[in-house]
């Protein structure tokens, strides 16, 4: 049962019958089921020696991409899909998170405090997110925040601000594992954007339902100097669709992935096309990088990959590709925010209380300067990504925002990482500290394109 439904108004779950509740107070009626729930309680740390997984840091591994799950085709194949209306302006230049907005950050950073710090280390080191972290992201409704609330997700409006709230607090608790967790959401929700009425009706059923698949956005590639809006795949016309041929890296969860949207140049053009994991000629492999190990990053090789005609997702001009990557952008940026606030908090305490030459080192200048930087950085970095949001959420052209914002994330982010580090000293250099792994995982914000969107 969707989320969204499960909480509907109508006597359930201490909702009285007739009494209306906007649509992240749906959500939020989900998380505080989460939160009551023994669920949290059983996300255990779970020891290497106890888990059956593929630990790409010591052998790597390559295969055939996951069996995919019989994606039956339903609905109107020329008919466009259900679209979410913009969301209402308010008037004014306000960034101020709404009551409800407010509630659901409050509780996913409660989420990433006590689930998904704790297993962050240990994620790191196997390249693999705890199954049971994972289910506990799906109770709280992550993969359908961005999905119509016609098609059983919780959206009236889009949801790019709630979104990017939802990614910057739970990057506070670890950005990989983020990432792992947001990947299939980002799916669904790109389906709710660009969709026809078909390829709503065949795949998002599996996404507000109660088995959600593994799904990933393919648009990074191992080619250098990258430029994500000319991509090197390619997507050629047959007779009866197309065949698709190329090699997407970091790819989040791939090995377990059911669906792929995968970006390639057709005509000239940028074009997503969706591509189930069951399609013969796709392979996968393990594809660790420097940071963001916990999303369980891979490299996809498609040759000669057969699609349908209607398995082209938007249209067939680059303006839904160019939206999809902005939005992407997006997402890293709040990513961004979420991990140098994490810095900030682990830094500002460990000056106070850390003793050099009989007083703490916060008193000299060149450390308290150092923490008031990071903090001063940060905020820019926050209002630059509210703003790209807002103005996405209301429709609006927001890519000098996400472009400004990208920029200084991307610039800021890295700088902020490597301040946390000499903030620490040789405790910096250290796994006994987090700092170090965000130092790692803030590198990859002006690499990494797609995987995640908002």
């Amino acid at each position: 049962m969707s989320l969204i439904n499960h909480f509907r108004p109508g006597g359930k779950n201490g909702v009285p019958s007739g009494e209306s509740r906007d649509p992240i107070g749906y959500l939020v009626a989900g998380l505080n089921r989460l939160a009551q729930s023994d669920l949290i309680d059983r996300v255990k740390l779970r020891k290497p020696a106890e888990q059956a997984v593929f630990t790409v840091t010591r052998s790597g591994f390559k295969t055939l991409t996951a069996a995919s799950r019989t994606f039956a085709k339903q609905g109107k194949p020329s008919e466009p899909g259900v679209r979410v209306a913009a969301a209402k302006a308010k008037g004014v230049f306000d960034l101020t998170p709404t009551e409800d907005e407010q509630m659901l950050v409050d509780v996913v950073t409660e989420f990433a405090e006590e689930v998904v710090r704790p297993a962050a280390a240990e994620a790191n080191e196997s390249c693999e997110a705890p199954a049971e972290l994972l289910a506990a992201s799906l109770e709280i409704g992550l993969p359908i925040l961005g999905v119509p609330e016609a098609l059983g997700g919780i959206s009236e409006e889009r949801s790019a601000m709630a979104g990017t709230l939802v990614a910057e607090a739970l990057a506070k608790g670890d950005l990989g594992l983020a990432v792992a967790a947001l990947a299939p959401g980002s799916v669904a929700t790109a389906l709710g954007l660009w969709g026809t009425d078909a390829q709503q009706q065949t795949y998002l059923p599996a996404f507000t339902g109660d088995d959600v698949p593994a799904a990933a956005l393919a648009l990074n590639e191992p080619t250098v100097l990258f430029d994500v809006l000319s991509p090197s795949t390619t997507a050629t016309r047959t007779d009866d669709g197309f065949v698709l041929n190329g090699v997407k890296t970091l790819v989040p969860r791939g090995a377990q992935a059911e669906l792929f949207v995968v970006g390639a140049v057709l005509d000239g053009k940028p074009v997503l096309f969706l591509v189930e994991s069951s399609t013969p000629g796709l392979a996968v492999e393990g594809d660790p990088a420097m940071g963001v190990r916990a999303a369980s990053l891979t490299k996809l090789t498609l040759t000669d990959v057969k699609v349908p005609a209607d398995a082209v997702l938007g249209d067939t001009e680059g303006t839904s590709y160019a939206e999809c990557v902005r939005l992407s952008r997006l997402a890293w940026c709040a990513l961004a925010v979420g991990t140098g606030q994490a810095v900030l908090d682990y830094v500002t305490p460990y000056v106070k209380e850390r003793q050099a030459f009989g007083e703490p080192i916060a008193h000299r200048q060149s450390v308290a300067f150092m923490v008031a930087n990071i903090a001063i950085e940060l905020q820019s970095m926050r209002l630059l990504t509210y703003k790209a949001a807002a103005r996405a959420a209301a429709g609006k052209d927001f890519s000098r925002e996400v472009a400004l914002a990208r920029t200084l994330c991307a610039e800021k982010g890295m700088q902020i990482g490597n301040d946390g580090v000499q903030l620490l000293g040789g405790h910096g250099f250290v796994k006994e500290h987090p700092v170090e792994r965000w130092y790692r995982d803030l590198r990859a914000i002006g690499i990494m394109e797609g995987s995640v969107l908002v």
